[in-house]
């Protein structure tokens, strides 16, 4: 299963079973991991992977490339899920979602275990939108050095 595989499979299944953002984080990270890895990706929830999603953002943001071919939404969803799951997994933390919000799923955050917060779909967006500038992989190694944040 590629990263281009299973998205109309998965589109169709959201529709019919509502479920909440918190539930569908996990999902979607767990099935950008599969599919990432299926594609050449190595995706292990470790911050060396962050640098694997630059790279998946810089092969595949072309007119060749899966953002062209199958659309942005779900795919920048699933990455933000996995990269907020990292960084729950690597600096503890917690998800913070709302429902209610029509933009919900853009606007998923992470709040570290020391305060910080992130919005992983958001910065994916940017990292679609304005390339390497808006790197994953310095986001979240930044959070190794808490002093800078401060």
């Amino acid at each position: 299963m590629g990263i281009k595989d299973g998205l109309s499979e998965e589109k169709k299944a959201d529709t019919q079973n509502a479920s909440t953002l918190e539930e569908d984080i996990p999902k979607a990270a767990d099935w950008v991991v599969k599919a990432l890895n299926t594609s050449g990706y190595k995706a292990d929830y470790s911050l060396e992977s962050m640098k694997e999603i630059d790279r998946f953002f810089d092969e595949q943001s072309g007119p060749d490339g899966v953002f062209a071919k199958n659309g942005t939404g779900q795919i920048l969803f699933s990455l933000g899920s996995y990269i907020g799951q990292t960084v729950i997994k690597l600096h503890g933390g917690k998800w913070i979602t709302n429902d209610d919000d029509p933009q919900g799923e853009v606007n998923i955050a992470v709040e570290t275990a020391d305060g910080v917060t992130l919005w992983p779909v958001m910065r994916c967006i940017k990292r679609y939108m304005n390339g390497s500038e808006d790197s994953i992989y310095a986001l979240v190694s930044v959070l190794d050095n808490k002093d800078i944040l401060k």
